[in-house]
């Protein structure tokens, strides 16, 4: 499948900037099931000053914020083309030992709702299929509802309040998983939706190693392993290290974010 993915981010500051600088993953690597046809990003209000991998192997632009300013606008534009896997990317690879994912984060770390939840489960017989157990429980346990949560709230959270968006499901599958002896990971990038093109924001999921299959995706929130309509852009131990802007700015007291992404499936004759 080929997708055609236009994703814009603008800031709108209160007052004159006076120091900014953004750390942005918002650019994707051909890998196991997509290949990167064509990508730019433009920037308003910005300049680049450094672009390189980080320590998950993401493809990050540093840029600082053009003193003065109270507008920023990130424009990414681009040509994906995907495969269905199955969810199944394959063997892991990287700076990071595999047990690097094995270990909880602020994020991630199960309290006693996340415990009761995977009382019975075990990783040691069929893990692809305890996996698939735990993404069901999840998302039975977490209705999915936006405005609930934030980036700060933590999977514990999430699992108690008994609601939460893609990113608290992933949070929630991870600490589980863990907990279980299965190293996992977030995951941040693109879905085409089979119903509209305009989206308000990017979606995240989650991958679990699997003996004999390495990295296999679980899309909680829609009940499915990763297929041709999704874009893996960044990778992390939880959402701080997947983000797809993260940075610090001086001299605004506030800041309005808006975010407009399209994502469609673009045809032979386009």
């Amino acid at each position: 499948m080929r997708l055609a993915i236009t994703h814009r981010t603008r800031y709108d500051f209160e007052d004159p900037v006076v120091h900014a600088l953004q750390r942005l993953r918002l650019t994707p690597k051909s890998t196991s099931g997509q290949s990167i046809a064509e990508w730019k990003m433009e920037l308003t209000g910005a300049a680049r000053e450094l672009e390189y991998e980080d320590h998950n192997c993401n493809l990050t632009t540093l840029v600082a914020v053009e003193p003065g300013v109270q507008k920023v606008e990130i424009e990414c534009k681009g040509i994906i083309d995907t495969n269905d896997n199955g969810g199944v990317i394959g063997r892991h690879a990287g700076h990071l030992p595999l047990w690097h994912f094995a270990s909880q984060t602020k994020l991630t770390k199960p309290g006693a709702g996340m415990r009761a939840l995977v009382q019975g489960l075990s990783a040691e017989q069929n893990p692809l299929d305890t996996m698939h157990e735990l993404s069901a429980r999840v998302l039975d346990a977490v209705t999915y509802e936006t405005g609930r949560t934030d980036s700060d709230t933590t999977a514990e959270e999430a699992m108690g309040a008994g609601h939460g968006v893609c990113q608290d499901h992933a949070h929630i599958f991870i600490g589980c998983a863990r907990q279980l002896g299965v190293p996992a990971r977030y995951v941040s990038g693109y879905l085409m939706m089979d119903d509209r093109v305009s989206q308000e924001a990017g979606h995240a999921w989650a991958e679990a190693h699997i003996g004999g299959l390495g990295w296999v995706g679980f899309d909680i929130s829609n009940g499915i392993s990763p297929d041709a309509r999704y874009v893996r852009v960044a990778t992390g131990c939880d959402y701080a290290e997947a983000a797809p802007i993260t940075g610090i700015s001086f001299g605004s007291h506030s800041d309005r974010l808006s975010v407009e992404l399209e994502v469609a499936q673009q045809t032979a004759d386009q």
